[in-house]
């Protein structure tokens, strides 16, 4: 039942945000940025990240909130390394969805409480 509602809620969610990536790019400052925005396929993965990212913050405890923040920020860096390059770009968002999923996972099989 647990993984039927934040499946729903990412299905919900997603079409919201399906025309932007996780940040701005009006104006992309960094390589790894303008390649995001320039590449349908990595903003799709850059809106999936961002939006199983917001739920698993949200049903963490605080404790889990700060851990997959810090997780996300060392996450950004090694994006950031790709620069522009494409392949390593989409390891990198391969590599950070498990780990969400993985997260997640941990909370389907907990179930509500």
């Amino acid at each position: 039942m647990m993984r039927a509602i934040l499946f729903g809620l990412l299905i919900v969610a997603t079409p919201l945000t399906a025309n932007a990536a996780s940040f701005a790019c009006a104006h992309p400052r960094e390589a790894d940025e303008k390649a995001i925005c320039a590449d349908r396929n990595l903003n799709d993965l850059d809106v999936e990240l961002m939006v199983r990212l917001d739920i698993a913050k949200k049903l963490a405890a605080p404790a889990g909130r700060s851990t997959l923040s810090d997780d996300q920020r060392a996450w950004l860096m090694a994006r950031k390394a790709c620069g522009g390059d494409k392949s390593c770009l989409i390891r990198r968002y391969d590599d950070r969805m498990e780990e969400v999923k993985g997260v997640l996972e941990k909370f389907y099989r907990k179930g509500p409480k």
